[in-house]
């Protein structure tokens, strides 16, 4: 029986929230930009969250080489959740500013040293 929402602009608030920082739950999901030359780069990932889904793209666009060059702190990247399918928009700097901060919790700082491991950076 599906549950009855009062507040039907909450959802979406509500699952933003629960992907943003839901726990062991990966997802796929196809991370894009465009780069100067106004063309769309994209990486399919799974990722348990929008931050890891932004840092395992980040990585491979710079393993792949060629669309790593244009990825800068004022970059858009476009991620879309495949099932059920909802997109988010994040840019490289908030993602950095996330990145850098203290992790809430114990679970969250060993997510972000993960993370920062995979792009590079201790």
């Amino acid at each position: 029986m599906p549950i009855r929402n009062p507040w039907p602009g909450l959802v979406c608030v509500v699952f933003l929230f629960f992907f943003a920082y839901a726990l062991g739950v990966s997802t796929t999901c196809r991370v894009s930009f465009t780069d100067g030359a106004d063309v769309t780069h994209t990486v399919t990932v799974s990722a348990s969250s929008l931050y890891e889904a932004a840092a395992l793209a980040i990585a491979e666009f710079k393993r792949s080489g060629f669309a790593f060059a244009g990825i800068g702190p004022a970059t858009r990247l476009k991620i879309a959740v495949q099932a059920p399918s909802t997109t988010h928009e994040l840019s490289v700097s908030k993602f950095e500013a996330w990145l850098t901060a203290n992790g809430k919790t114990p679970r969250e700082q060993a997510k972000k040293v993960t993370l920062r491991q995979l792009l590079g950076r201790m």
